[in-house]
């Protein structure tokens, strides 16, 4: 194990979040007490839960491994029951805990499956991804998708501890490190302008796994993230600015069948949501159109059909922060300020679409 890095996510259940690389030996102790834990993980990761299934054989604990669909097709509440099954004929207590290893699908489904199993056991999610590291693994936030949208169903469940392996990404197809970093570049625009700096200044850098940028890239976004968590584990207040990008980019990954790349997604919906800023008035134009710059200087999509947006409304409407028939809108008034756009008219919702209208 190399250096390590312990960042702290506080609030009425603290854990630590723990980067560096070859982190595997970090688990056992995480899971300290506990007899059994299941390992879920995506059929690619089959060597790397084994070898975790080895070390936790090692440190007194048995072992359940459990292969789970790849991607958002594990995000799935049959997939759940599945591994509910699995956990009941395995006879999991109370003090037994799952181990989520993979991105961000499989650690939302296996902290998902943990909050529901007897109330809510312990869990741990390996996070594989970058976009995992730097989002679905820390905070707590678990759940699967519906037919009605994109983690609609889901629970708060801090887990016990994640680890961020670095080592993973160096295998990681660099269109999916590419994708993780507009979830990094999002921290940048509404808390952290250092990040947006590093990209520009070295964009070839900003994708190399291997190097000293992309480390730091992850510790600052993830601070970002832990430090609005630990005063808003229930997103009852500030937690919704994470959200930035989110309303446009969860839309589009519905209207796809989530077959598009959740960065991706994230990535239009980033310059939609600054477009929308700028027409209501309330960011500058320069602003606005550097989110356009940095996010294609790292290769992502800043665009999508233009004639989608009846589908993108009406699946907009069902989004988390809507309230009522009022669709509200995470905006910046600036770099690092943010702030709430509720009930922008239909013109100017669709005049901003028209932006980013392929």
């Amino acid at each position: 194990m190399d250096e390590l890095t312990r960042i702290p996510v506080g609030g009425d259940r603290p854990y630590d979040v723990l980067v560096g690389r070859d982190l595997l030996a970090a688990l056992p102790p995480l899971l300290a007490g506990a007899e059994r834990a299941a390992v879920l993980h995506a059929p690619p990761l089959k060597a790397h839960a084994d070898e975790l299934a080895e070390r936790l054989r090692a440190a007194g604990i048995t072992p359940l491994t459990v292969p789970v669909p790849d991607a958002e097709a594990g995000k799935d509440i049959e997939v759940a029951a599945d591994c509910w099954a699995r956990l009941g004929a395995a006879g999991f207590t109370r003090t037994d805990a799952v181990v989520g290893v993979g991105g961000g699908a499989v650690t939302d489904l296996a902290g998902f499956v943990a909050a529901c199993w007897l109330r809510g056991v312990r869990w741990v999610p390996v996070s594989t991804s970058l976009l995992g590291m730097v989002d679905a693994a820390v905070g707590g936030k678990t759940g699967v998708n519906t037919a009605a949208g994109k983690n609609l169903v889901g629970a708060f469940h801090p887990p016990a501890g994640v680890l961020c392996d670095l080592a993973m990404l160096d295998s990681l197809p660099a269109v999916d490190l590419t994708a993780g970093l507009a979830e990094v570049v999002k921290c940048g625009f509404i808390a952290d302008p250092a990040i947006l700096d590093l990209v520009e200044s070295d964009p070839a850098a900003a994708v190399d796994p291997t190097g000293a940028v992309v480390r730091e890239l992850v510790e600052r976004a993830i601070r970002v993230k832990a430090e609005v968590v630990s005063g808003d584990l229930r997103e009852a207040g500030r937690r919704e600015i994470l959200n930035y990008g989110h309303t446009l980019g969860h839309a589009i990954e519905k209207v796809e069948g989530y077959r598009w790349r959740h960065g991706h997604a994230i990535s239009v919906g980033l310059v939609y949501a600054a477009g929308l800023a700028r027409r209501a008035g309330r960011l500058d134009e320069p602003t606005a159109a550097r989110h356009r710059t940095v996010l294609t200087t790292l290769g992502l999509p800043t665009s999508y059909r233009a004639d989608a947006w009846p589908e993108l409304l009406a699946a907009m409407r069902v989004d988390k922060k809507a309230r009522g028939n009022r669709l509200r809108f995470v905006v910046l008034d600036g770099l690092a300020e943010t702030g709430i756009l509720d009930g922008p008219d239909d013109e100017v919702l669709f005049d901003a679409y028209a932006e980013v209208a392929a």
